[in-house]
């Protein structure tokens, strides 16, 4: 558990994870704020036991062979899964079981950041950011939604404050400069479903190498 969260999950991420809807990417950040953060969880947990119920209300009905295999797929994929235990460091146990239990493996993208890939799909990219204190992300826009939540550390930028356990959700209407702040380094892991905006050349010019 960590505490002090101030930034949680939009109520309508958190049902969209409830219900196994997320892509993998956001549901890998969704599942790791839930297990840092006993209010989320409490709520994740409501959500649950809210859909069970629903679904032991509806009345039956016949399905088609092919369309009662896709609905048994569908069940049988696995859920990114909330795990209060296996915390290793700053690293929540979704996040452990990503890594398959290893220490991230850092590549470099200069100024001192440093980025570990735990997926790139087509749903979206999933990655650890590693960013020195006082070091800023260079400022950019989203063309669609990002999710960071802090693991370490802290960054401030327009919208506020966060720290360990918080979670920002970007769209394409923020644009911005992260700034870690003083201290310890600012590891984060993020989300995104499409190509950042970035306002500078060389920032554009390296996001082909770095898949951002």
């Amino acid at each position: 558990m960590t505490t002090g969260i101030t930034h949680h999950i939009p109520q309508p991420l958190l049902v969209a994870y409830a219900s196994g809807a997320l892509p993998h990417p956001f549901a890998l950040v969704v599942a790791s704020h839930i297990s840092l953060c006993d209010e989320c969880r409490a709520q994740a947990v409501a959500h649950d036991h809210a859909g069970g119920a629903v679904l032991e209300e509806l009345s039956g009905s016949d399905l088609s062979e092919g369309l009662k295999g896709d609905v048994l797929a569908l069940l049988d994929a696995p859920r990114v899964q909330a795990r209060p235990q296996g915390r290793v460091g700053p690293y929540p146990g979704p996040v452990m079981e990503a890594l398959k239990g290893a220490p991230p493996r850092w590549k470099r993208m200069g100024l001192g950041t440093r980025q570990t890939i735990l997926h790139d799909g087509p749903e979206g990219s999933v990655r650890l950011l590693y960013i020195p204190a006082g070091q800023a992300v260079p400022d950019h826009g989203h063309n669609g939604l990002e999710l960071t939540l802090v693991l370490q550390g802290a960054f401030r930028d327009e919208t506020g404050r966060f720290g360990p356990g918080d979670l920002e959700v970007a769209d394409d209407a923020l644009e911005h400069t992260p700034v870690a702040e003083p201290g310890e380094p600012c590891i984060c892991l993020a989300a995104t479903d499409a190509s950042l905006r970035f306002s500078s050349f060389v920032p554009r010019l390296l996001q082909p190498l770095f898949r951002i």
